[in-house]
């Protein structure tokens, strides 16, 4: 019987792990899939299968103007193994795709496991194999596997704890109260590197008891255990409870600041820092947060200049193990110093189920195409699934936090209609049509 040699190696039985393994595999590749559980299994999982959904059964809306909808769309025009299984499994959930766990998690096993150039290891992998391999190995990364990324990259470009602040869309901070600046005028630009917004005595101390009293999300054990990981990732609830001016004399001290309306420095100030190039996104410096999504935007929106904001991405925390992608990773996931190594899903600084499937989409083919001698894919920056892989590897390095699908990151439209919805859906309509081209485009080439 002859010697089964694995063209491609991906390291992680996740849902970027398996749809790399599948689009590999679909393009004539002979793939390795390890999956380290059950040998080893990590303080989240609950089960050996493959594709498990460790938190919510939910994959996000489904509906067409919104961004993970588009996301979702564009994936299955791409033919992505793992959209199939979840609209399969699908639940009943109102506009959302939730799924049956267990029936999405066995029809993506089946796909895996039955096709004939998949070979699924239950091992852990310790190293990065030398051969052509994709890292797919998730937010709980192996110590062991860990320790060899970090000598790989670099440890000052592996992080461990995730602690994300709130993004907003520039376009609906009320620039009537908000002002431009930098503390004491510094700053490239001459307006100010910042937008801040103002707060008086009242307004800081109604803002205060709010966030005091407002629900936070539940730690998990091995987080609340890990003695390392609140104090790195000290929310602002947790910082007000040191005293109540604890917020006035760190991230919301007014220091070098003065608001042009009044003319003096205000009591406090919250300070939004421009997240993207093309500066659609604003991020909350220092607004690191555990409250639950929906009392973010109850207490944030307390603010002034935010009362109408929308929030593109909200604030969490959780433990999670990520790389510079910014530094490290071209925007066809591979690695910058070593073309045969890919990176992709959670690992990569993509949030959500869907990104992780995507970008375990793009560094599938991509690990095909270029064994094969094939250009590799750059999908266009119009469609949801290209801004989202361009902006994890092209955000500003020094301050790069994970992302999740979001129409602000998207290029702007020429000419952006006036409603919300009515943006969204010409976001979409661009990005499919754009999608659709390019589709027809790459399948002309050899």
């Amino acid at each position: 019987m002859a010697t089964w040699t694995p063209d491609l190696i991906v390291i992680g039985g996740g849902l970027a792990g398996c749809e790399a393994a599948f689009q590999a595999a679909e393009r004539g590749l002979r793939v390795a899939l390890y999956e380290m559980r059950p040998q080893r299994s990590t303080p989240a999982h609950r089960t050996d299968q493959l594709a498990e959904l460790v938190c919510s059964n939910s994959l996000g809306s489904n509906l067409p103007d919104r961004a993970q909808g588009l996301l979702k769309n564009e994936l299955r025009a791409l033919n992505a193994l793992l959209l199939r299984c979840a609209d399969q499994a699908a639940v009943p959930a109102g506009g959302a795709l939730a799924v049956d766990r267990q029936a999405f998690s066995e029809a993506v096993s089946a796909a895996i496991q039955g096709h004939p150039r998949i070979r699924l290891i239950r091992e852990e992998v310790t190293r990065i194999p030398e051969q052509p391999c994709v890292v797919a190995s998730g937010p709980l990364t192996s110590e062991a596997l860990s320790a060899d990324i970090g000598r790989l990259i670099g440890g000052d470009s592996l992080y461990f704890y995730d602690a994300i602040s709130p993004i907003v869309d520039a376009r609906t901070i009320d620039m009537q109260i908000a002002f431009r600046a930098s503390r004491y005028g510094r700053g490239e630009d001459e307006a100010g590197d910042y937008i801040n917004c103002p707060l008086n005595r009242e307004e800081y101390e109604a803002f205060v008891d709010a966030l005091l009293s407002a629900e936070t999300y539940p730690l998990h054990d091995f987080e609340r255990e890990d003695p390392r990981f609140f104090e790195m990732c000290l929310p602002i609830e947790q910082l007000a409870k040191r005293g109540r001016d604890a917020l006035a004399f760190g991230p919301m001290r007014p220091t070098g600041l003065r608001d042009p309306r009044t003319g003096k420095r205000p009591y406090a100030v919250v300070q939004l820092r421009q997240d993207n190039i093309v500066g659609t996104l604003y991020n909350m410096v220092g607004f690191q947060t555990n409250l639950k999504w929906g009392e973010q935007e109850r207490v944030f929106r307390m603010i002034p200049g935010l009362g109408n904001a929308e929030f593109l991405r909200h604030g969490q925390m959780h433990r999670n193990t990520y790389i510079n992608a910014p530094r490290l990773l071209k925007p066809t996931l591979q690695f910058r110093r070593r073309d045969d190594l890919f990176f992709a899903g959670q690992i990569t600084g993509v949030e959500g189920y869907v990104g992780n499937i995507g970008t375990g989409w793009l560094a599938g083919v991509n690990a095909a195409r270029l064994l094969k001698g094939e250009p590799l894919l750059v999908l266009p920056r119009t469609t949801m699934l290209g801004a989202l892989c361009w902006y994890v590897t092209h955000a500003e390095p020094s301050n790069f936090e994970p992302m999740k699908a979001n129409y602000g990151i998207l290029p702007p439209l020429d000419t952006p209609p006036r409603g919300k919805r009515e943006r969204a859906a010409a976001y979409s309509e661009r990005a499919l049509r754009d999608l659709a081209a390019f589709i027809a485009q790459e399948r002309a080439l050899p």
